[in-house]
Formats: C-alpha cells, sequence, structure tokens
C-alpha cells in the first residue's frame, strides 16, 4: 500500500564498451556526496573535474555563452515549485493571516511574472495551484484555474486586505495597520540559502510593508524551519509566512498523494501537522475529496478529474499554501560522465543517475547543497531532497514511476492484477489473514469479507546489506506496522504519531486481508480500484526497505518515549527525531538488538510464524555488528550501501552493494539514459483561408504516436479540436468547411501538439492565419527543420493538452483489457 511505501520510504540489462565495470550492479565503485553552499564554486569544481555531477540548479545567466558552457554537459529539468505557507491560527494576538480574505489577497500581491522572468531568468512559468503546465494533471484543472484571473495587483490586494482587516475592526492609522491600538505585526521566515526564495521574501516584505504593516524578516535554511515553521505550534505566531520549495523523486502521471499533501489537514503537512497539542488547520471538505483521490473511492476518470477539480479549487480558495512558479532547473555534469538519468520529475537527481552513470574513475563525486537537513528513519524521516537523493540508491523500492511517462512499473516483484471494480467486490479467501490491533494478533478475516481488487505479489529477495537475507518476514512486519501505527484504539494508544498514523488510517481502511502462498508469493486483497492496473498494484504493494528487527528495535525506542518518528512528535516530547546515520541514534538502536537477543525476544507479530531462535539470533547478530563496525544504522537492500558519514567534513560516502543475490545487472536502466522526445520537423499550410472551404495541412513528425491540434478563433476561444493517430511520418490535418466558417474573419491561430504516449514530453508548434470572406491566392508556408523555443514550452498552459489526451487513450485501452 502507499502508505508502505511511505513506511519503506516514502513516498517513485546489457554492458558498455569504453568502461570498465567496478561492481556488479553500479558502474562505480563508490559515490561521494559533498557539500558544497556556494553554486558558483561547485560550477567550477564540475567544470575542472573535483565535481563530477551537482545537485542543485545553476543560474542560467552562468551558463549563457559557448565559452561558459566549455567542459560541460547541461541538462534542464522541471518538476520542483516554490510556494508560499501562511499561518492560519487563531490566536488571542491578532494574526491576519486567520481571515482568509487576506490569505486569499496575496494571490494579487505577489508578481508571479517577475519571479519567473526576473528572479529565475525565464527558467520556469507562474502556477497558481500544486499542478504546473508540466504535469499530467494540469489539464484536469486548467477551467478551474482560468477562472481565478490572478495578476498582479497591489492595488487590488491592499483592498481586500483593508476591507477584511476593517471587518475585523482593525484601523489604519499613519499609514501603518493597528489593532487594539498596537501596530500588526507580520513574521516572515525566508530561506536564506536559496537566492529565489530569499528575493521572494524580500520582496513580498516590502509589498506588505507599503500596505501598513510592522514585518520581521527571520532568516534560516531548512533545518532552522523544521524548528519555527513545521515545529512550533502556529498558535504561539512565531511565523505568519514561509518561503516554500518543493523537489519531486520522481515523474507521476496520476497523481493521488500531491493535492492531499498540500492542501488538507488530515496529511500532517499544514499548519499543525496533527500534534494534538497544536492549534491545527481545519478543512473537512478538502479532507474528504482527498481522501477519495488518494484511496480511490470513485468510478471513473471523470469522477475522479471532478475530485480534483473541486480539491484545487477548495484549496486556491483557501490560500493556505499559495503556489507561485514552478522550476526549469539547469544542472551541470562534467562532460566525461555519461549515463545520466533526466527524469522528467525527479531531473538529474534522480535515483537512476548514479547507479547507471559512466565514466573512466571509480569514484563518482557529487556537489549536494545541503548534505544534512532532517532525521534519517523512513516512518516520517527523510522529508527533505537531499537525504532522498541518497536513500535513493542505497534503498530499492518495489516499484517505480517510469522517468518519462510517469508510469508505474515493477522493480522488485512481478505482480498479477485482478479486480471486480469499480462498482463490485470479490469474496476474500477465509484463510486470509490481517492484523488484529485491538487483540495484538494476526486473525483470519470474517467469512463474509469482500474485496475490490486482488493483486498477487512474486518478490525478488535479495540479502540485506548486514549479510541477511531478505523474508516474508520483513514483508509481514511492515504490514503489521501500518495497521497497528495506522489504528487509534483510543487517547492512551501509545502506537499512535502525529503525522503518521493519520496518513496511514487513509490505507488501513483499504486493507482487507493478505494469503502467503510461499516463501516470495503473497496475495493482497485491498478496496482499492482504479482504471489503470499498475495503480491498483502500487497501491496494494507490500515490502519494506530496512530489515525487521531494525523496525522492531526503533518501534521499541519510540514507545520507551526516548525517540519519535516525526519532526512534530520530536519537538512536541522534547525527544529526538530518530535518524538511522547519527550515531546516538544508532548506538540506542543497538542497545535494544543487544537487549533482544539477551531475553531471546520474539515480536508479538511473528507469534506462530516462526519460532527458530537461532533465526532470531542471527538477525539480531548481524544488525549490531553492522552498527559496531559501520557506526551507522542504516541497512537497507539498493545497489550501494552507506559506507560513511562524516559531518566535520560535511560528506556522505555510499559503496557499491557486490552481491550475487542482488538482481540487477550493471546497466540494467540504461534504457533510461535518453527520452525519445516527440518532434515536429516539417509543417505545411496555407496563410490565408477562404471562408466556404476546407484544407489539409502536411505534419512531419518523429517519435510520435498522436497529433493534436487545437483551432481558435480572434478572441482565443477553441472552435475545434481532434486527435489523429501517426501511421507514417507524415500525418494530414484536415480542418472542414464548418470549422472554418465558425471562424472570425481575420486572425486565428492553430496549435498542433506530437505526442508520444511513452515520452510525456509533447512537442508544439502555433501559427496565425487569415480567414476572408472573398477568394485569395493561398501561399504556401513551408515550416522545414522548425525550431521551438523550450523555454516557452513551459510557459504556455496547452503544453499539457496532449499528455492528458494519450492517457485517456491509454486508459481506454486498458479498461477495455480488463
Amino acid at each position: 500500500m502507499k502508505l508502505l511505501l511511505v513506511f519503506i520510504l516514502a513516498l517513485l540489462g546489457g554492458t558498455f564498451s569504453g568502461f570498465e565495470v567496478f561492481g556488479e550492479s553500479t558502474f562505480f565503485e563508490t559515490v561521494k556526496f559533498i557539500q558544497y553552499l556556494d553554486e558558483n564554486t561547485a560550477l567550477e569544481e564540475v567544470r575542472n573535474g573535483n565535481l563530477d555531477i551537482y545537485y542543485y540548479r545553476i543560474s542560467s545567466d552562468r551558463l549563457e555563452s559557448s565559452d561558459s558552457r566549455e567542459g560541460l554537459r547541461i541538462f534542464d529539468s522541471t518538476g520542483g515549485s516554490y510556494s508560499i505557507l501562511t499561518n492560519p491560527a487563531e490566536t488571542e494576538k491578532f494574526n491576519p493571516f486567520s481571515i482568509k480574505e487576506v490569505r486569499f489577497a496575496l494571490n494579487y500581491l505577489v508578481d508571479r511574472k517577475l519571479i519567473v522572468n526576473e528572479l529565475m531568468g525565464g527558467y520556469g512559468s507562474p502556477m497558481i495551484s500544486y499542478y504546473s503546465p508540466s504535469d499530467p494533471e494540469y489539464l484536469t484543472i486548467i477551467e478551474q484555474l482560468e477562472k481565478f484571473n490572478f495578476r498582479y495587483n497591489p492595488t487590488l490586494a491592499e483592498e481586500m486586505i483593508s476591507d477584511a482587516l476593517m471587518s475585523k475592526d482593525a484601523k489604519k492609522i499613519n499609514e501603518k495597520w493597528m489593532f487594539n491600538g498596537k501596530p500588526i505585526e507580520i513574521t516572515i521566515f525566508i530561506r536564506s540559502d536559496d537566492p529565489v526564495r530569499k528575493s521572494i521574501g524580500e520582496i513580498l516584505a516590502s509589498e506588505l510593508q507599503n500596505i501598513g504593516f510592522e514585518v520581521k524578516k527571520e532568516f534560516g535554511d531548512l533545518n532552522k524551519a523544521f524548528v519555527i515553521v513545521y515545529g512550533s505550534d502556529p498558535s504561539d505566531l512565531k511565523w505568519n509566512l514561509y518561503t516554500e520549495g518543493w523537489g519531486r523523486s520522481a515523474f507521476v502521471r496520476y497523481d493521488s498523494v500531491g493535492i492531499g499533501q498540500m492542501y488538507s489537514p488530515w496529511f500532517s503537512n499544514m499548519p499543525g501537522f496533527n500534534d494534538p497539542n497544536y492549534w491545527n488547520y481545519k478543512n473537512e471538505k478538502i479532507d474528504e475529496l482527498t481522501q477519495k483521490i488518494y484511496t480511490g473511492t470513485f468510478e471513473s476518470s471523470e469522477e475522479r478529474s471532478s475530485l480534483i477539480q473541486e480539491a484545487i479549487t477548495e484549496g486556491i480558495n483557501e490560500s493556505v499554501r499559495i503556489f507561485l512558479a514552478s522550476k526549469i532547473d539547469q544542472y551541470v555534469v562534467n562532460e566525461k560522465i555519461n549515463g545520466i538519468v533526466n527524469d522528467f520529475g525527479a531531473g538529474v537527481p534522480s535515483r537512476f543517475t548514479p547507479i547507471n552513470a559512466k565514466g573512466d574513475k571509480e569514484e563518482l563525486v557529487i556537489g549536494v547543497k545541503q548534505i544534512y537537513q532532517g532525521a534519517w528513519n523512513p516512518v516520517m524521516g527523510l522529508s527533505d531532497s537531499y537525504s532522498r537523493h541518497i536513500w535513493g540508491i542505497i534503498s530499492d523500492p518495489i516499484t517505480f514511476k517510469h522517468p518519462f511517462s510517469g508510469e508505474t512499473f515493477p522493480v522488485r516483484a512481478s505482480w498479477n492484477v485482478e479486480t471486480a471494480g469499480p462498482t463490485s467486490k470479490m469474496n476474500v479467501p477465509k484463510d486470509a489473514m490481517i492484523w488484529d490491533p485491538k487483540n495484538q494478533e494476526w486473525v483470519n478475516v470474517s467469512p463474509e469479507t469482500q474485496s475490490i481488487s486482488k493483486v498477487t505479489f512474486d518478490f525478488e529477495f535479495s540479502k540485506w546489506h548486514n549479510g541477511q537475507m531478505m523474508d516474508m518476514n520483513d514483508i509481514l512486519y511492515s504490514l503489521y506496522f501500518t495497521i497497528e501505527w495506522g489504528t487509534q484504539i483510543n487517547e492512551n494508544d501509545k502506537t499512535f504519531d502525529t503525522e503518521f498514523t493519520p496518513r496511514a488510517a487513509q490505507t488501513v481502511q483499504t486493507i482487507k486481508g493478505i494469503n502467503p502462498i510461499d516463501e516470495d508469493t503473497i496475495e493482497v486483497y485491498v478496496d482499492y480500484w482504479h482504471f489503470d492496473e499498475g495503480e491498483i498494484a502500487d497501491w496494494a504493494a507490500l515490502w519494506s526497505t530496512i530489515p525487521w528487527e531494525i523496525s522492531a528495535a526503533m518501534e521499541e525506542a519510540v514507545l520507551d518515549g526516548k525517540v519519535s518518528y516525526s519532526r512534530s512528535g520530536a519537538t512536541s516530547k522534547n525527544v529526538n527525531w530518530v535518524s538511522l546515520i547519527i550515531p546516538k541514534d544508532s548506538k540506542l538502536i543497538q542497545e535494544y538488538l543487544e537487549e533482544f537477543k539477551r531475553t531471546n525476544y520474539i515480536p508479538e507479530v511473528f507469534q506462530g510464524f516462526e519460532n527458530n531462535q537461532e533465526y532470531f539470533d542471527s538477525r539480531y547478530e548481524s544488525s549490531i555488528k553492522w552498527i559496531e563496525t559501520n557506526n551507522h544504522a542504516v541497512i537497507s537492500n539498493g545497489p550501494f550501501f552507506l559506507k560513511s558519514y562524516s559531518p566535520e567534513s560535511r560528506t556522505i560516502a555510499v559503496s557499491s552493494f557486490n552481491d550475487s543475490t542482488y538482481p540487477f545487472e550493471v546497466g540494467h536502466w540504461s534504457e533510461f539514459e535518453a527520452a525519445k522526445i516527440p518532434k515536429i520537423s516539417h509543417i505545411e499550410m496555407p496563410k490565408i483561408i477562404n471562408k466556404n472551404s476546407d484544407i489539409s495541412i502536411q505534419v512531419s513528425t518523429i517519435n510520435a504516436d498522436s497529433i493534436l491540434f487545437f483551432v481558435s478563433n480572434s478572441k482565443g476561444n477553441v472552435i475545434a479540436s481532434e486527435s489523429t493517430e501517426v501511421r507514417s511520418n507524415t500525418t494530414e490535418v484536415h480542418l472542414q468547411e464548418d470549422t472554418i466558417n465558425r471562424l472570425d474573419v481575420g486572425a486565428n491561430s492553430l496549435k498542433i501538439f506530437a505526442i508520444s504516449s511513452k515520452v510525456l514530453k509533447p512537442d508544439y508548434y502555433t501559427t496565425s492565419f487569415l480567414v476572408t470572406e472573398s477568394y485569395e491566392e493561398l501561399p504556401k508556408a513551408n515550416q522545414d527543420k522548425v525550431e521551438f523555443d523550450t523555454y516557452d514550452v513551459y510557459q504556455i498552459a496547452w503544453i499539457i493538452i496532449p499528455i492528458i489526451i494519450i492517457t485517456a487513450i491509454i486508459i481506454i485501452k486498458k479498461i477495455k483489457s480488463i
């Protein structure tokens, strides 16, 4: 289930000549991550070969000339974004952002075009919701977004804010807003480690000062934000606004998580973060909508789209989190490094890049902006992109998202999906079982139990990094943990985490039972349906990325009140946010393992399944020795293992896990090196068209399997659209007479998209043409070797339309095959 992927970290063959292969699963024997705060220094280090890759964007003005690009390979990547988080807490001290209208007015106070064009050098596009024009879900909400019509208008923003404040009896005296005789003060937490966010914060502070607020600016990095913003009670008003930044670990075609994460209280990512001791933002409407999206509670793609539209509208209206701009990041790689995988979501820092990268050295050296910004634990840690970049190559997920299509594909298990959905159910076998958190035991499901879907997984187990073999006990423990910690029996239930439990609860309600078939095969029964079978498999997936004994030791430490899984829990309880990479926490884990071994401890979850004490002793002993030897408790199952972490030198080193049980040969992911992006190479069409006529347009394409065109009148209204399958390199597009007659006399426009179902990055061509009443000579316009501005693609909303159309086509095909 998706929450199991949170627990295991939530959430996404062949050989090569000319390179020496050092390991069985990777080309490089070691990968070293080194902190470089200054991008300009990092750029020069990549150029001269001291760094091979830099995992942070480089300002476009540093890469404009051919000389500045010498010795480098430049990759453009999308997926990141900027936002403003507001604090809506209602407190004794007056908080203007507790007023919905004040928050909403910020949409007119921020100049999104200035942010993109000036602060980001044109490398991005304005956005007003979680989904940007480069996201597959964008077309679903484009009509709703257009209705907001946000434009930079500080006069309107001030008017809206003034009306809202005066309705609460605030007064403006000598151009300063006052409440109960005191100035209204706003604290903006500004990320000073990011030049763009620092500038956004400074500009916003100036705008608010101009309106009449007293503004205090608090500067800091993510570590400080974890304490002041994400770790404090919103009602304490330690902050009012925060300049956020977001990255993505994968490109996702059907996003069921993002809206909940960015707008909904239940996901524990909104102010208060579901800590019962804090003031918490509440919104039952958006909770209900996003939970339905998350748990697949819909009967068609149309119903799902409707839920997304309603949720996005509510999120924007509430304006607790306000999105500003999506990014096009430029990453630099030394020219001697090959095998880069530029994921459409994650970009160059994709998990596949270090695994597939090739060079003439034994060590790959990667510069990073930050080396450690938050706890390393797969329950509610690993929440920053810096740690996820490394964890992604230390651990293997059971499923992942294709870097160019966003579809779910298997990594460490094959699967078979059976579904009766969306309207029917199937019987769950009586011998299927489920964990009972009340009685603390596995029980058989009740005879009348039914489920919507069944997924059979055949796992590809390998050895953990400590030498022990993965087995079904690791899978059972991960399911136990999700149910146990995703169910709150009563107010005194100790297996409760303020951030994890509300998320896990959504998954738990869909789990109907499991049936282990043999040592590496299991049937999973869930109340979940999707029109794409891959999404059903992704939801039902059971997996773990750490050995069960590490999970058990960590759980005992949390239950004893010594550490917490989550940031907010650690803050409220005044304990450490448990981190397996930190020596102090790893020693704590070791102490519990030693106690387990000394007392012949067998966890309740294994009672009745496994009673071989030698098995348990070997598990405990292997992990104990690992911690003693490596001074950390990071044990996983990926192609690299964590070799060392040095806070003093700000480095993390990982080494290739050269073990015969690891299932993937070196170069296995080489197919992801180059996306076959569709291109429009030639267009032939008339520039003047007469009423009462029809025309044909010749479109030549490469790597495309369909063409989509839109004809719009002078007002920008779409008059006609059509999708045509590409059968050869040249496709004929027809504009019928009735379409021509509905166009305005004068200038009209045509947009043509070349689309690939395998690579969701369409090419497009747009042009204007004249419509006349009388006969005119119709000159031909030959568009050969058409060149397109890459960056304009991300600035035009139409770019995502073909992506969704192709998605719909694929959906229809898959529905027919069920």
